[in-house]
């Protein structure tokens, strides 16, 4: 099945244990695979992947339990959801990879990296999930989402919670103004998209289930850092890791922190940027994964 998206890709389903979603932005040169983020999705690169497409042929994979990959009885966490990439990039791609990560999707490509060395070429980060160092202090407002989603039955109730008698442009607007530095920034298209996937949403079963299965999830491989931390250490490909210094998600001292403990890692910090710089600044971020990926 195929479905024309926005912004030039097109919209295809592969039988990976039940349907998973993913768009060809075509291009041509070496592939590149987008991973989004916790509750993110395809939409997430639709700014960014115009900008690649000249030099790389680009993907974007909806996750399960994201995007118009509904769960369908599989697991939705960060493990397996890394085993879903690892299959995606097998029998989709059939060839080595730079994967681009944001967020969870960052903490998930680090893994597979990690694991599979032999299917990927380079890693790009863009805000990823990585350990905050002791003394580190968190968004209160995200403290709280979070420590709410680590209770049985008041993570769900949250969720449904903030979605009563909340139009889905409110709800789109909420989550941007939460992951970006200015949400001004994002343009309108992007917006009503997103209502429109949010309403295509609506009704499938297990969403919230899906959803607080992996936030717990990140929460948990983030909190386990010296294991985590191994795994950076495990990556042998070239690494370029991005990060906004006003992330409220993800605060740039993790950033920083995995940085340094990390040298051979290429680094770069924007100033007034947050959590989703490639929808914040796409064409910096555009111009800069085509300079670093041509020039490894």
């Amino acid at each position: 099945m195929t479905t024309l998206d926005h912004w030039g890709g097109t919209g295809r389903y592969v039988d990976l244990d039940g349907p998973v979603h993913y768009v060809d932005f075509g291009g041509d040169g070496p592939p590149v695979v987008l991973v989004h983020g916790l509750g993110g999705s395809h939409l997430n690169w639709c700014l960014l992947a115009p900008h690649l497409v000249g030099h790389h042929r680009v993907l974007a994979v909806d996750l399960a339990g994201f995007g118009l990959t509904h769960p369908e009885g599989r697991g939705t966490t960060v493990p397996a959801n890394a085993r879903l990439l690892d299959r995606f990039l097998a029998e989709v791609v059939g060839e080595p990879v730079a994967l681009v990560g944001n967020s969870m999707g960052g903490m998930i490509s680090i893994l597979h990296a990690a694991r599979r060395p032999d299917s990927v070429t380079a890693l790009a980060l863009l805000d990823p999930a990585v350990p905050m160092p002791l003394g580190t202090r968190l968004d209160p407002q995200v403290a709280l989402a979070f420590g709410a989603y680590a209770v049985p039955g008041l993570g769900r109730w949250v969720l449904e919670r903030a979605r009563r008698g909340v139009s889905p442009r409110r709800q789109v607007k909420r989550v941007l103004n939460l992951v970006c530095a200015d949400s001004r920034s994002v343009p309108e298209e992007i917006i009503l998209a997103s209502m429109s996937l949010l309403e295509q949403r609506a009704e499938v079963p297990g969403l919230d289930e899906a959803f607080l299965a992996a936030a717990r999830s990140v929460v948990w491989t983030g909190a386990t850092s010296r294991r985590y931390y191994t795994a950076m250490s495990r990556v042998r490909v070239p690494v370029y890791l991005v990060h906004g210094d006003r992330d409220r998600l993800v605060p740039v001292t993790s950033a920083r922190a995995a940085a340094k403990r990390n040298p051979s890692w290429r680094y770069e910090e924007f100033e007034g940027i947050g959590h989703v710089p490639q929808l914040e600044i796409p064409d910096v971020i555009g111009e800069r994964l085509v300079a670093w990926l041509a020039g490894r």
